[in-house]
């Protein structure tokens, strides 16, 4: 298996090599799927229709298929993360901070507007990873009434885990899509995104904190 070269600040990365078949399983039922309730996606436009007949059934498919596969993935995520020792919410400021750019320091203040948390669940959030040796927290040198929380080397390691497991379970979902079929899906998708932030600027973070 090749590995590739992921260029942090000044340093290089190099993954090490893992075990892909265990990381496809994610795509395979788990637990008693016997259980599961939830109609087809077809079963569920012809209820809508019954009771709505203004319904257009290639939209509803669309954004029914959009929002299982969104849900879905976020489980498939979290379990992948679960198995590194951290959360998804954790996931989340690690990402943050990582793409912050070197030296991964943000305020406590920006990284809760980037995740569209509350203040108070940011500190909680961060308490519990400063904990943890994923971030430290401590006053700005150059202003001592300003908090800097930084990513440490054992939390970079765990992003990088992460990306890892991530790029294969990615790979593995998109691998009946030529690169062709890729490229449009991808053009398709961001065009959606675009017009939902255009239409509603505010709803980059949640309605309730998630932790």
């Amino acid at each position: 298996m090749k590995t590739s070269k992921l260029k942090l600040g000044s340093k290089q990365y190099i993954p090490k090599d893992f075990n892909a078949k265990r990381a496809r399983a994610i795509l395979r039922p788990m637990g008693d799927t016997r259980r599961v309730s939830e109609p087809t996606i077809e079963e569920q436009i012809a209820a809508y229709q019954r009771e709505f007949q203004d319904l257009d059934p290639q939209v509803e498919k669309i954004v029914s298929a959009l929002g299982r596969l969104n849900r879905r993935m976020n489980v498939a995520y979290g379990r992948q993360t679960a198995t590194l020792g951290i959360s998804n919410a954790e996931w989340e400021v690690l990402k943050a901070l990582v793409l912050s750019g070197a030296p991964y320091r943000m305020g406590p203040s920006d990284l809760a507007k980037r995740l569209g948390l509350t203040p108070a669940a940011m500190t909680h959030r961060i308490d519990r990873m400063v904990a943890e040796g994923l971030v430290t927290r401590e006053r700005d040198e150059s202003n001592r009434v300003r908090v800097i929380v930084e990513l440490t080397e054992e939390g970079r390691s765990k992003w990088l885990a992460a990306m890892r497991l991530a790029s294969v379970f990615e790979e593995e979902l998109l691998q009946d899509l030529s690169p062709e079929d890729r490229g449009v899906l991808g053009e398709v998708l961001t065009r959606l995104l675009r017009r939902v932030e255009h239409a509603q600027p505010d709803a980059g973070g949640r309605l309730t904190d998630l932790d």
